[in-house]
């Protein structure tokens, strides 16, 4: 597939600081298409702790990479480094702007920049990774994910034992280059003109303390809407990988008759905002974006709008 420097519109930053209705906004202003990059609204079922745009919210705008797997399955960057690039595609050849709106990381990164999370295997990988697939299946994810933690460490520090696809990756990495696959950073991309396409990123913030508080305040709305519920539905199945997700795995102490309710909501928002947290670390120290405060000022909201319509090059009568 040739990317051909297309325009592609990217809206990061932590929860809680406007990215969807930001990403509906824009979408409606300059016929865009809305691809989710977040590693757990992809799961069918999960919708109050992954804050998913709800039919009414999306406003008519078309949403891709929600609901696309079931809670059972696992879901990687890899995956969706494939299927976004293809989404990318698809969209343009409709004359429409992509526009993809997240807040995980190395899922925006793959996407957009040419960053190997697997590719076509080496016929060595290839026959490691077959030996690895049925080792998995005789002696199970458990064994598996020990055998990782025997050659790598810090990667099995970091990688859960249900999801063996990046169990066996790991193993891969460290055997045959000798690397931790968290030691991995990819290439140089400080740069947005090495970008596969035409990039503009853009990164909403705000003062900390408001962001804190409208995370502590959107855990409490979750709560009324059902979250405690919802959670439920992972009681008994803790090991799958959506189970890891903040808002989920902080209530299953309380299932367990370990802690209080509210200890339980305490933990979530106490996560939600360290998560917060390191997003921005992480956008700020691994991407160039042009960052924005909309939630403080109604004349940065503008002035963005203005600003990607500069980048679409729209003429002065249409913005």
């Amino acid at each position: 597939m040739s990317y051909l420097r297309e325009k592609v519109l990217v809206i990061v930053g932590p929860t809680a600081v406007g990215k969807t209705s930001l990403s509906i906004e824009l979408a409606q202003l300059f016929q865009g298409e809305i691809i989710s990059g977040d590693s757990l609204q992809v799961y069918e079922d999960l919708n109050i702790g992954t804050a998913k745009v709800t039919e009414e919210e999306q406003q008519g705008v078309p949403h891709f990479l929600i609901d696309v797997r079931k809670k059972e399955e696992n879901y990687s960057a890899y995956d969706f480094q494939q299927t976004g690039r293809q989404l990318i595609h698809d969209i343009k050849e409709r004359g429409h702007l992509p526009i993809v709106v997240g807040g995980t990381g190395l899922y925006i990164q793959s996407l957009l920049y040419p960053f190997d999370l697997g590719g076509t295997p080496s016929l060595e990988a290839e026959e490691l990774r077959e030996e690895l697939e049925l080792f998995e299946k005789e002696q199970g994810k458990e064994a598996l994910w020990q055998r990782l933690k025997e050659v790598d460490e810090l990667a099995s520090a970091n990688i859960h034992p249900n999801n063996v696809k990046r169990v066996i990756r790991a193993i891969q990495v460290k055997t045959l280059t000798g690397n931790s696959l968290l030691n991995q950073t990819g290439p140089d991309i400080r740069q947005l003109s090495e970008a596969l396409y035409d990039v503009k990123l853009i990164g909403l913030t705000t003062d900390r303390e408001v962001l804190y508080q409208r995370i502590n305040e959107r855990v409490d709305i979750m709560m009324t809407e059902g979250l405690l519920e919802e959670a439920k539905l992972l009681k008994n199945t803790r090991d799958y990988q959506s189970a890891q997700g903040i808002g989920y795995k902080e209530f299953f102490p309380y299932f367990d008759g370990q802690i209080s309710l509210e200890e339980a909501i305490q933990q979530v928002k106490q996560n939600s905002r360290r998560y917060a947290k390191r997003q921005l670390t992480w956008f700020r120290n691994r991407m160039t974006v042009e960052w924005w405060d909309i939630l403080s000022s109604d004349e940065q909201r503008q002035a963005l709008v203005e600003s990607v319509a500069t980048w679409l090059d729209i003429p002065e009568s249409r913005k």
